[in-house]
């Protein structure tokens, strides 16, 4: 069966100098979420969509995300993991930057966000994440956490910001 490669870009999408956008074009097989607001962060809406697209594979499926688009992957690929086999997490986004209606205000606090909606516990997916020691969308301190209840490997780049075109 082929194998898909499934890009999740984060807030804002990856446009066209991003690493995603150049994968998606140089890897067999792979293709890029679709469905998505780019600009609206809604977690249940975007793992609705990353969901979906795991689902109409026709073989095992490899979940390349950034950002934003970390979380929506793991908040999809519950249950899922005879599809999946397996994930690159770069550049996670913190969970409590993100409110299930989307991002959240500078000081909003940590009530009502996205960390109470993932899992805290070893995902059914291989796991990679890469990490940057300076990335400004989660401290590496906190992200060594999420990492370590999720059973991933993690892999710190060094001070990359936040991976992306900007960086």
């Amino acid at each position: 069966m082929p194998e898909t490669t499934l890009i999740i870009p984060g807030f804002l999408g990856s446009g066209p100098d991003h690493w995603q956008t150049w994968m998606e074009w140089r890897v067999p097989g792979a293709r890029r979420v679709t469905g998505i607001d780019w600009e609206a962060p809604i977690l249940d809406t975007w793992a609705a969509a990353v969901r979906r697209e795991i689902m109409q594979a026709s073989g095992p499926v490899w979940l390349v995300a950034h950002s934003f688009g970390c979380l929506a992957t793991i908040a999809a690929s519950q249950g899922l993991a005879h599809r999946i086999a397996g994930a690159m997490l770069v550049a996670p986004a913190d969970p409590d930057r993100f409110s299930p209606c989307g991002l959240r205000p500078d000081g909003a606090g940590t009530v009502d966000t996205l960390a109470a909606r993932l899992p805290r516990h070893e995902l059914d997916m291989p796991s990679l994440i890469v990490a940057s020691s300076n990335d400004p969308w989660m401290p590496i301190e906190t992200l060594v956490g999420w990492g370590e209840a999720w059973g991933s490997r993690l892999v710190d780049i060094g001070q990359a910001g936040h991976i992306n075109t900007e960086a």
